[in-house]
């Protein structure tokens, strides 16, 4: 099926691509990702009476959200009819791990299959990250199989968009996490694994807004997996009319892939601001509801050698953040096959930086993460698309056992 779209770049690529398919749900469908609403419905689905669905919904929320339950059988505290009654139209499943790859620095990539109907075999794959670090464990989730976007610099975007992804299989990615680090455990002991979310895998997610959205706030939720919304961040290419929405209506943390100062260069390296150019890209920043100096937006600035690194970039960078409570990212490019860029040289980035520090803008630079596994920044693409029936089912039967 042929790529369709309105808006187009000079080189005739699409600023914005079309899903090929759309989600089709299995005959049992998941309870992963509805909200308390939906769960009542289900519930009266089954025929629980309108009076009893408050209290049952509270506890398959906590025995879902909160405590990771796998089956119907583990919810105790609900009645082995209704259980039963469960279990005939409905799942508990999340995304199965077909694959997990762990880099030498510990982070951790699972290649998770979301099963499309009752045909296996037409079943899509996306990415999810875990990055450990000594003082937080941070998931890098997807929202969508490929991507809407052709930004140039970023493996991720070279996919076709396939379809976005469910609300459920957005929540299902964490659960996973939880499911495969043993972090179920209470919160009041401390020992969590996943502490912080960050929408940046594989997708735009300000294009499949409604999903991501019913996602957070579940996963926001204090009764359920309970990340507060000041650990999780929205990272956007820059869809212009969903950010003060998303500020409104999710209300948490906010990433902006900015990684250009001039409209020009934008436009190569992140088509999108052909639509929405960066003035008024600024503007929704600005606007942002719950902006502030605690609240900061961060904004993602990937370093290219000879491309966006000169100091009259960082100077312009500063001169354009003016009023906004921001933070600067730097990233080192994280190379893929078949790219045309490299990554700035180290002197250069700290040059960059301490230009925006004494700016007075804190200037991180990320540390490359999961590099040898093609899990960094940029670098999320479905690689075993390419493998064989048998190297697929090997990596599966690793992934089962461990």
């Amino acid at each position: 099926m042929t790529v369709q779209s309105t808006d187009t770049i000079a080189a005739g690529l699409p600023l914005e691509k079309t899903p090929l398919e759309t989600y089709v749900p299995p005959a049992r469908p998941s309870l992963i990702g509805l909200s308390r609403d939906e769960l009542a419905e289900r519930l009266g689905e089954i025929g629980v009476a309108p009076a009893q669905r408050k209290m049952r919904v509270q506890q398959l929320w906590h025995w879902i959200y909160f405590r990771g339950a796998r089956s119907f059988d583990e919810m105790t505290s609900v009645s082995k009819g209704i259980r039963a009654d469960l279990a005939e139209r409905f799942t508990v499943d999340r995304p199965e791990v077909v694959a997990e790859q762990i880099s030498n620095d510990g982070t951790r990539k699972w290649l998770l299959r979301l099963p499309s109907g009752d045909n296996v075999e037409k079943a899509h794959e996306v990415e999810c990250v875990y990055i450990p670090e000594t003082d937080r464990g941070t998931l890098c989730v997807s929202s969508q199989v490929g991507c809407t976007l052709n930004c140039s610099f970023c493996h991720t975007g070279t996919q076709r968009l396939v379809r976005n992804l469910t609300a459920g299989e957005i929540v299902g990615q964490v659960m996973v996490a939880r499911d495969r680090l043993n972090d179920w455990a209470d919160r009041e002991n401390g020992t969590r694994l996943v502490t912080n979310i960050v929408m940046m895998g594989m997708g735009e997610p300000l294009y499949n807004f409604d999903a991501v959205r019913d996602a957070l706030l579940i996963v926001g939720d204090n009764e359920g997996i309970g990340i507060s919304r000041r650990r999780i961040t929205l990272s956007t290419s820059g869809v212009v009319p969903n950010i003060v929405r998303a500020g409104d209506e999710i209300g948490v943390m906010l990433a902006i892939s900015l990684h250009a100062v001039r409209d020009e260069l934008r436009n190569e390296l992140v088509p999108l601001n052909r639509k929405y150019p960066i003035a008024e890209l600024l503007q929704a920043c600005r606007d942002y509801p719950g902006a502030s100096n605690a609240r900061r937006i961060t904004f993602e600035y990937v370093m290219l050698k000879g491309v966006n690194d000169s100091l009259d970039d960082a100077r312009l960078l500063v001169k354009l953040l003016k009023g906004i409570p921001a933070k600067i990212n730097l990233i080192p490019f994280n190379p893929w096959p078949g790219t045309a860029y490299e990554c700035s040289d180290w002197d250069q980035i700290e040059k960059f930086s301490e230009y925006i520090f004494n700016a007075g803008y804190s200037s991180p630079v990320r540390t490359p993460r999961g590099r040898d596994i093609l899990a960094a920044c940029g670098q999320l693409k479905s690689e075993t698309e390419k493998l064989s029936a048998r190297e697929r089912q090997a990596l599966r039967a690793m992934a089962m056992t461990d």
